[in-house]
C-alpha cells in the first residue's frame, strides 16, 4: 500500500498509488505521490511518466474519514497543501506525464489528470467533482482543461460524473480501452514520447507550460480558499458529516 515507482519500459517511469479500498488518499499519501512524481521527473533517464492506480478506482479524492477523525483543522490543512503539491507535481513534472484512468477518478482524481499532459483512460472510467456534496471546493480548475466551461460549471453545481467517451468526444481524452489493455495503451504512448530526445522533451515540456493561458497553481489555491472559509463557517463540517449516511449524496 502507498506510492511505488518502477521501470517498465526504456525511458518510462511508472508511478503507482495504492491506498484500498478507493484510493482516497490520506495527507501523507498526497505529499508521498508528489515526491514520487517529482523524482521521476528529475531523473535524467525518464523521458516520460505514467501514472496511475491499483484497485477499484484510480482516485476518490481526500480521505474524508480522516478529516472527520480530526477535531480541529490541521488535517485539512495538510489534505488541502498535499493536494496542492501534488497537482503541481504532474504540471510541472519536467517531463510529460500520461494518466492511465480506470474506475472512477473524482476529486483530487481530477486535479491530477487535469494537470496531465495526457489521458488514457479504460471504458468504465468516469470522471467528476462531487465537492458540494463533501464539503468541500476546488480543482475546478482543472475539470476547466477537461471539458468546455458551461459543461463544467454544470458538473460542478451538479456533483454529476462524465464518461472516458464523453471527454475523448471533446478531446481531452487521447484513447478509450478496455479495462485489461489500460497499462499497454498508456505504456505504448509513453514509450511513443520516450523515443523523443530527453533534453529537447524536457524543453518542450517548459515552453508549453509558459504559454498557457492559466497559472494552474494560483487558480487552485485561490478556490482552495473558500474550502478554508466554508470550514470556518461551519457549512463545510454541516455537509461533510452527511458523507455516507444513508440517504446522502
Amino acid at each position: 500500500m502507498g506510492v511505488c515507482t518502477s521501470r517498465p519500459a526504456p525511458g518510462v517511469a511508472l508511478v503507482t498509488v495504492d491506498f484500498p479500498p478507493v484510493n482516497a488518499l490520506p495527507v501523507k499519501g498526497w505529499y508521498a505521490l508528489a515526491d514520487a512524481v517529482r523524482a521521476a521527473g528529475r531523473d535524467p533517464e525518464v523521458r516520460c511518466v505514467v501514472l496511475t492506480a491499483e484497485g477499484r478506482g484510480f482516485n476518490a479524492g481526500v480521505d474524508i474519514k480522516e478529516l472527520q477523525r480530526d477535531p480541529g483543522h490541521t488535517s485539512l490543512i495538510g489534505a488541502n497543501s498535499g493536494c496542492a503539491e501534488a497537482f503541481a507535481a504532474v504540471y510541472e513534472c519536467e517531463v510529460p506525464v500520461v494518466a492511465a484512468v480506470a474506475g472512477h477518478c473524482l476529486g483530487g482524481g481530477i486535479g491530477l489528470v487535469g494537470n496531465a499532459d495526457a489521458i488514457v483512460a479504460a471504458e468504465d472510467a468516469v470522471f467528476g467533482l462531487p465537492e458540494l456534496d463533501r464539503g468541500a471546493l476546488g480543482a475546478a480548475t482543472h475539470l476547466a482543461r477537461l471539458v468546455p466551461q458551461h459543461l463544467m460549471r454544470t458538473l460542478y453545481f451538479t456533483s454529476r460524473t462524465v464518461t472516458a467517451a464523453e471527454l475523448h468526444a471533446h478531446g481531452s481524452v487521447w484513447r478509450v480501452v478496455p479495462r485489461p489493455g489500460l497499462l499497454d495503451a498508456a505504456l505504448g504512448l509513453a514509450g511513443e514520447i520516450a523515443a523523443k530526445d530527453g533534453s529537447l522533451l524536457r524543453l518542450a515540456k517548459a515552453a508549453l507550460n509558459g504559454i498557457d493561458p492559466v497559472d494552474v497553481r494560483r487558480s487552485y489555491r485561490f478556490e482552495q480558499g473558500f474550502t478554508f472559509e466554508a470550514n470556518l463557517s461551519g457549512v463545510a463540517d454541516r455537509v461533510r458529516d452527511t458523507f455516507g449516511k444513508e440517504g446522502s449524496p
